[in-house]
C-alpha cells in the first residue's frame, strides 16, 4: 500500500454512520473516539439515499462536514461507495434491476442489497455514484482508504443474468460440444443444441445438473468481480496510491472466490462473527485470521461485533477481555489493526440492537471502557513492527470445492466443508501449532493438510506431487478429490488424481450414523496401513499420508511430530504467535499463566513482546 492506513501503525475504529444522527451526536463522536484513541471510521457505507436523495441531485453539505470534523479531530477516512443499498427512487425507476429468486420470485425493495448486479441501469448508476464520490473526495485530508460496496455476495436468476450467465459461459467453453462434455448433458436428455437454451439454474422438477450449478457460482463470482473492477478504476484515476478493497464475508452462502478477488484489491478485509460463546469463538478466531493472511499478506480485520457473540440465533455479550484478546489475535496474525461494526449503537432500522463500541447504555458502560482500553493498547503496541507470522504447517482452502460439496445428493446430506476444513485447523490450535491456510503448499511448510478438497485438477495433483517428492508431508482426508474441475469422477477408485502419490484406492464410501461420520474400503497400493483408517506412503523424499474419516487431535499430532513441525509449548488456554522477532501471548483462561522465559499473565491478559519490550495488559474492565 503507498498511502498508510491511520497516523499510527495499527488502524482502530469502526463502521460510522452519522446520517442516522444529529450534528450534536456528530460533536459528541469525534471527542468519544479521542477519548479512545480511534484513528479510522467507515462512512457512507449504506448512505446512497442521503447523498443522492432525487435521480441525479446530490447532498454532500452533510458529508463534507462530517469528513472536515473528523480530519481536525486526528481520525481518517475509509470512505464507502453505498452501492450495496440502491434508494427506494432507483427501485421504483428500474424495477428491472430488482433481484429475482431461482423460484422466479422478484423480491421487493425494502432491505439492502436489492439489486441485480448484471442489470446495465444498476451497474451504470454505482459506478456513477462511485464517480461522483471520488471527484469531490479526491483531495480531502482524512481519505486514507475506499470501501467499495459491501459484502458482496448477492445473486439473481433474472433475464439480465440469463444474459450475462451465457455470455460467460461462451467465453469459457468456446463451442456448445465442450460444454455439453463438461455438464454431462446426456444424463437426463439435458444436451444442448443452443446457446438460447441455456438459462441459470432456477427452481426445477428435481435435482439440477450439478455442474451447471457449480458453473452459475463462478459466473456470480466472475461477474460481482467485474462490479468492484468498474468502481475501482473510476476511483482510481483519481486517486492514485489511495488503497482500495471491500469487505470480504465469511459465510457458506456468498459465491465469492476470495483466492481470486484477493488479487484484484490492495488489501484483503475481511468481516468477522463468532457464532459460538463457548471457547471455540477463540479458535474461529484464528481460523478467520488464517484465512485472510493465506488470501493476502496484506490484510485488515474489517468488521468484528465489539460486544457481542451471536451465538445460533442467541446474542451473547462479549466479556470485555474476550474483545481485547479477539482483536489483539487477529493483529497477531498479521491484520493491520481491528476495526468493527460499529461505532455507535442505532436507535432504529432492521439492525436494532446490533453490536457497537459505543452502546445504547453510553459512555458510562462497561462496554465502552473496553473500547478505550483496547484503543491504548493498540496505540502502545503502534511502536512494535512485527514481520512475517512464523508457520510450518499449512491447511488448504479451496472455494469451489465449498460450492461443489453444496451439490445435492452427495454420499450423505449434511456434509459442511468449512467445518471440516475448521476441525482441522481447531485440532492445530489446541495442539499450539500456528498455520497457513492457502491455496498450495509452500517451501517452508513441513507438513500440509488437505481436507475435504473436493476438486482436485491437473495443476493441484501435480503441484501436491512436487510438495512430496521434495520433502513435504502431506495429509489427504476423505472427500478429496473425487471429481475434477468439471464435477467428473474419475474411474478405477478415488481419488483418481492422487491414487499413485498417495498409494492407495478406495474403492467404496461408507458414510457413518454417529460421531464417527466416515469410512471406506481402502486398497493398498504401495502404502502401508498405520492405523484403522490410515495410511503411510512413501515418495520421493516426503511421505503421503491418507485419512478415510475424521482426522483426529492425536492423529494429527503424531503426524506432526514426524514432520518436525515446531508447537509453542504454552499451556493450555494460552494462544501464542510468533511473527519475526515479535511474540503475541493471549491468556484465554480465568487464572495466572506462565510462559516459558518468566513471562507472567493475568487471567484473561495479553502481552506483545519484542527486543526485550514487554507491552502487558490485565484487561479486567468493570
Amino acid at each position: 500500500m503507498s498511502r498508510d492506513l491511520c497516523k499510527t501503525r495499527l488502524a482502530f475504529g469502526g463502521d460510522y454512520n452519522p446520517e442516522q444522527w444529529p450534528r450534536s451526536t456528530w460533536l459528541e463522536d469525534i471527542a468519544l473516539m479521542q477519548q479512545a484513541k480511534v484513528n479510522l471510521v467507515t462512512v457512507g457505507v449504506f448512505a446512497w439515499s442521503r447523498l443522492e436523495p432525487r435521480p441525479g441531485e446530490h447532498d454532500f453539505a452533510w458529508l463534507d462536514e462530517v469528513l472536515d470534523l473528523l480530519h481536525d479531530g486526528g481520525i481518517r477516512v475509509n470512505l464507502a461507495t453505498p452501492t450495496a443499498a440502491p434508494p427506494p427512487w432507483f427501485a421504483k425507476a428500474h424495477p428491472d434491476t430488482l433481484p429475482v429468486t431461482a423460484d422466479g420470485t422478484r423480491l421487493a425493495h425494502g432491505s439492502r442489497d436489492t439489486y441485480c448486479a448484471a442489470a446495465p441501469a444498476y451497474r451504470e448508476a454505482a459506478t456513477a455514484i462511485a464517480r461522483t464520490l471520488a471527484d469531490r473526495y479526491r483531495s480531502h485530508p482524512a481519505l486514507a482508504m475506499w470501501h467499495v460496496h459491501n459484502e458482496y455476495g448477492t445473486v439473481c436468476h433474472c433475464d439480465h443474468a440469463e444474459a450475462a450467465f451465457r455470455q460467460w459461459l461462451r467465453d469459457k467453453y468456446q463451442d456448445l460440444d465442450a460444454l455439453n462434455d463438461a455438464w454431462t448433458t446426456t444424463f437426463w436428455s439435458q444436451r444442448y443444441g443452443d446457446w438460447d437454451e441455456i438459462t441459470p439454474p432456477r427452481a426445477t422438477q428435481w435435482r439440477p445438473n450439478p455442474t451447471q450449478v457449480l458453473d452459475f457460482r463462478r459466473f456470480w463470482s466472475d461477474q460481482l468481480l467485474t462490479m468492484f473492477q468498474d468502481q475501482r478504476e473510476v476511483i482510481r484515476q483519481r486517486t492514485p496510491g489511495v488503497p482500495i478493497t471491500t469487505n470480504f464475508v465469511l459465510a457458506d452462502w456468498a459465491p465469492i472466490d476470495h483466492a481470486r478477488w484477493a488479487r484484484e484489491v490492495d488489501l484483503v478485509a475481511i468481516d468477522h462473527y463468532p457464532n459460538d460463546a463457548g471457547p471455540d469463538a477463540e479458535a474461529q478466531t484464528a481460523f478467520a485470521a488464517d484465512l485472510a493472511r493465506g488470501w493476502n499478506q496484506s490484510w485488515l480485520l474489517m468488521e468484528c461485533a465489539p460486544n457481542l457473540i451471536y451465538d445460533h440465533g442467541r446474542m451473547h455479550h462479549r466479556e470485555p477481555d474476550r474483545l481485547v484478546r479477539q482483536c489483539l489475535a487477529h493483529v497477531a496474525r498479521g491484520s493491520h489493526g481491528a476495526l468493527v461494526f460499529q461505532w455507535r449503537a442505532p436507535r432504529g432500522g432492521a439492525e436494532l440492537f446490533h453490536s457497537a463500541l459505543l452502546p445504547h447504555a453510553g459512555p458510562d458502560s462497561r462496554v465502552f471502557r473496553a473500547t478505550v482500553h483496547l484503543g491504548h493498547l493498540l496505540a502502545r503496541i503502534a511502536e512494535f513492527s512485527p514481520g512475517t507470522v512464523e508457520a510450518s504447517a499449512a491447511i488448504l482452502h479451496d472455494d469451489q470445492s465449498r460450492w461443489a460439496l453444496q451439490t445435492p445428493d452427495l454420499p450423505r446430506a449434511d456434509i459442511d466443508y468449512l467445518g471440516e476444513v475448521r476441525a482441522v485447523h481447531a485440532a492445530f490450535w489446541h495442539l499450539g501449532i500456528t498455520v497457513d491456510i492457502a491455496g498450495r503448499p509452500g517451501e517452508q511448510h513441513r507438513l500440509a493438510v488437505v481436507p475435504a478438497h473436493f476438486i482436485v485438477d491437473d495443476d493441484l495433483a501435480a503441484a501436491l506431487t512436487a510438495y512430496v517428492e521434495r520433502g513435504g508431508h502431506l495429509v489427504v482426508t476423505f472427500l478429496t478429490g473425487l471429481v475434477d474441475e468439471h464435477l467428473h469422477i474419475g474411474l478405477g477408485g478415488y481419488p483418481a488424481k492422487l491414487r499413485h502419490l498417495l498409494g492407495i484406492r478406495v474403492e467404496e464410501l461408507h458414510p457413518l450414523a454417529g460421531p464417527a461420520y466416515w469410512t471406506e474400503l481402502v486398497r493398498l497400493h504401495g502404502a502401508v496401513r498405520v492405523g484403522p483408517d490410515l495410511t503411510r506412503h512413501e515418495y520421493g523424499r516426503g511421505v503421503a499420508w491418507y485419512s478415510s474419516t475424521r482426522l483426529d487431535r492425536a492423529t494429527l499430532e503424531a503426524i506432526a511430530g514426524e514432520a518436525g513441525v515446531e508447537r509453542s509449548g504454552a499451556p493450555a488456554g494460552v494462544e501464542v504467535i510468533k511473527r519475526q522477532g515479535c511474540l503475541f501471548a493471549l491468556n484465554h483462561t480465568d487464572r495466572e499463566q506462565r510462559l516459558d522465559g518468566g513471562l507472567v499473565l493475568a487471567p484473561g491478559g495479553v502481552a506483545v513482546v519484542q527486543d526485550g519490550l514487554v507491552v502487558q495488559t490485565d484487561p479486567a474492565i468493570d
